[in-house]
């Protein structure tokens, strides 16, 4: 009887694993919005009231999907804790991430959730996972933990945690570009970067002021265009694709649906309007940083400060990369290729600086990728961290990376 049980338990959890690696491949393809039972049930050759047997809504699903990740990454983050030094549980968790999306891509292990479209989950299911990355959120922030750290505030190191982990998160969309085998190199690459940052020796962090409000437009139609689409960028960056509904964008502006629809012909319209607007700061800002006077150690600093400060200021911020899962394959891929371009250019300017000796000797493309992870993640830095200001945002959040994830 206890065997016949037991062999029930075992195919029930087979089933239910199979489920949920095949509806974590839909989910990072498709984002919650694009998820169905019935897609997750096709996957696995079952019918979609078969699955409702293990979970009962696409929301269930989309969240145990989620939270095993996130416990998947909660393992990695307790085995680098082992180590006796910050900087070697840095390395050691690196490692630990890159090896299992290795083994992913060689078809050894199920694939990790995109975990960027939880706020696109409703309650209780956004509750749920939102509990579990609090949890490793906090267990990641104890690599911190060291006599030489002490200096390091609360604030600070909550910020570098999430720093620490966008660079996981964000590493799933430009790790394709490589080979498998290359892997073990960009974890190398990535922790020189972490731990030394960028600049030369010598290099102080002084960039020059980039005025926030040069970064706004003008009065007239593309400031209220501006006006529209900074609303919906707050609402899709606070609560989703799915939670940023017209209906709401029109309540936060005050405006009749009309106007809406007077702006753009459709919801997938408005998220990559914002997008584009969110790609044009940036291209702005790198346009001006290219024209101060210096080095170019001088213009990426003062291009990431800017944008750092950009994101909390009330021009700010720009749209969450999160936002991408949710619009269709095709617009998601133009999209892509525009924030490939700025991480292009913003390679450029880091290998322009190497090439001067302003700029210490790393990999220009990996170092773009990651530049363009922290200031992506600085539009959440308010939330992680209450009450910073928006002069503060450059040195809490660009500084880490530039100069070095241990260093003052």
């Amino acid at each position: 009887m206890q065997r016949a049980l037991a062999r029930s338990t075992d195919r029930f959890e087979r089933k239910r694993e199979a489920i949920l690696d095949a509806a974590t491949a839909l989910l990072n393809s498709r984002g919650v919005k694009g998820l169905t039972l019935g897609d997750a049930a096709a996957a696995v050759d079952l019918s979609t009231t078969s699955v409702t047997y293990y979970f009962k809504r696409k929301d269930e699903l989309a969240a145990a999907c989620m939270t095993r990740g996130i416990a998947t990454l909660e393992a990695m983050v307790e085995t680098a804790l082992r180590e006796p030094e910050p900087e070697a549980r840095l390395s050691r968790l690196l490692a630990l991430y890159l090896e299992r999306v290795r083994q992913t891509v060689a078809g050894q292990a199920p694939p990790l959730p995109i975990l960027a479209d939880m706020r696109a989950l409703n309650p209780p299911a956004q509750t749920h996972v939102f509990q579990a990355y609090t949890k490793l959120f906090r267990r990641v922030r104890m690599i911190f933990d060291a006599p030489h750290l002490e200096w390091l505030t609360r604030g600070r190191r909550t910020a570098r945690t999430h720093l620490l982990l966008e660079q996981l998160l964000w590493a799933s969309a430009w790790l394709p570009k490589y080979d498998a085998e290359d892997y073990p190199r960009i974890r190398d690459r990535m922790f020189e970067i972490l731990l030394h940052g960028m600049a030369a020796e010598g290099r102080d962090w002084a960039p020059a002021p980039i005025p926030v409000a040069a970064l706004a437009p003008e009065e007239g139609q593309a400031a209220a265009r501006e006006t529209f689409l900074l609303a919906a960028t707050r609402l899709i960056n606070a609560r989703g694709y799915r939670g940023a509904s017209v209906d709401k964008i029109s309540a936060e502006l005050n405006v009749t649906k009309g106007s809406f629809y007077h702006h753009l012909d459709a919801k997938d319209d408005l998220v990559v309007a914002c997008f584009e607007r969110t790609f044009e700061v940036m291209r702005r800002v790198q346009r001006l940083a290219m024209e101060l006077e210096g080095d170019q150690w001088l213009r990426l600093s003062s291009a990431a400060a800017a944008l750092a400060e950009f994101q909390l200021s009330e021009h700010g911020p720009m749209l969450r990369s999160s936002a991408l899962s949710a619009v269709p394959e095709s617009i998601r891929a133009k999209m892509v290729q525009q924030s490939n371009r700025v991480s292009d250019r913003f390679a450029s300017m880091i290998s322009d600086g190497i090439a001067e000796g302003s700029i210490r000797p790393v990999d220009p493309s990996i170092a773009a990728q990651m530049l363009n992870a922290t200031l992506n993640a600085a539009s959440e830095l308010g939330l992680w961290v209450p009450g910073v200001k928006q002069k503060a945002a450059p040195a809490v959040f660009a500084r880490p990376l530039l100069m070095g994830y241990f260093n003052r």
